[in-house]
């Protein structure tokens, strides 16, 4: 394997890693899983921290996966 299809291939991970966190994050923020998860579990205490945890975790996975969508457009843009 050259080393342009293993830079293909880990842009290829980060992007994947990007969006399912993008996603997950994205779910649990605006949808009340986790209120109702952590109610039933007990633990409604913790819902309070929620914000605290949920939106740096979904700026962080957005910025992943926007590093990932400019590595893998510069890594097309050399390999042409």
């Amino acid at each position: 394997m050259t080393e342009t299809d293993e830079n293909f291939k880990s842009n290829g991970k980060l992007l994947k890693t990007g969006i399912a966190g993008s996603i997950l994050a994205a779910i649990c923020c605006f949808t009340p899983v986790l209120v109702i998860l952590f109610g039933s579990l007990g633990l409604s205490a913790w819902i309070g921290w929620l914000d605290y945890v949920l939106l740096p975790s979904l700026v962080l996975f957005l910025s992943i996966t926007a590093i990932a969508i400019f590595r893998k457009s510069r890594s097309r843009e050399i390999s042409q």
